[in-house]
């Protein structure tokens, strides 16, 4: 399975490719507009520029983009330092997974989680604990069983929470389910 940074530098060439543009030449331009928010330059870009949402989205995210982000700084590193960074390939596999399944796919990282959208969001990656990596997934109509349990107070946006603990337990299920809830985002 590719890293996630892989897939990112995937992503990125692919805009290079079909634009004519690196992704910080685009920021550059969009940084230019003193739109400011993420929103308008999105909008600005499809409008514009004709770009595709995914590919306007990923350029506003780095044109918005502190600084320390910008010089390479893993937006991850805080989610995943300390007594959680065992959590990491577990994160690592999900992300690559949910970027595997198209480009429309993006993912934001905040400050306690990280959200996986296309249309709109379709799943939740969260270091709950140092041993416990929460999956938040959007499965409307199904019924919780087994390790596909409501996500009670977990988060009121999802249907259903998966807990996983190490690598192995990504298995074909929790793939499933996460293929499921990307196409319910469509």
């Amino acid at each position: 399975m590719a890293t996630v940074d892989a897939a990112i530098a995937t992503f990125e060439r692919n805009i290079e490719a079909q634009t004519g543009r690196s992704v910080d030449a685009w920021a550059a331009i969009a940084r230019e507009q003193d739109l400011e928010k993420h929103g308008r330059i999105v909008a600005w870009l499809k409008a514009e520029h004709g770009l595709s949402h995914a590919h306007a989205n990923h350029i506003a995210k780095r044109a918005t983009a502190p600084p320390a982000a910008e010089a390479g700084e893993d937006p991850l590193k805080a989610l995943f330092e300390g007594g959680k960074a065992g959590l990491r390939p577990i994160y690592d596999a999900l992300a690559g997974t949910a970027l595997a399944f198209g480009p429309d796919v993006e993912i934001a990282p905040k400050k306690a989680n990280v959200s996986l959208r296309r249309a709109r969001q379709f799943a939740l990656i969260q270091p709950t604990t140092r041993t416990r990596l929460d999956l938040g997934l959007i499965l409307k109509g199904r019924e919780a069983a087994g390790r596909l349990e409501a996500s009670g107070s977990f988060n009121a946006m999802f249907t259903h929470r998966v807990k996983l603990a190490v690598p192995v337990d990504i298995d074909a299920e929790v793939l499933a389910w996460l293929a499921d809830a990307y196409a319910g985002a469509a």
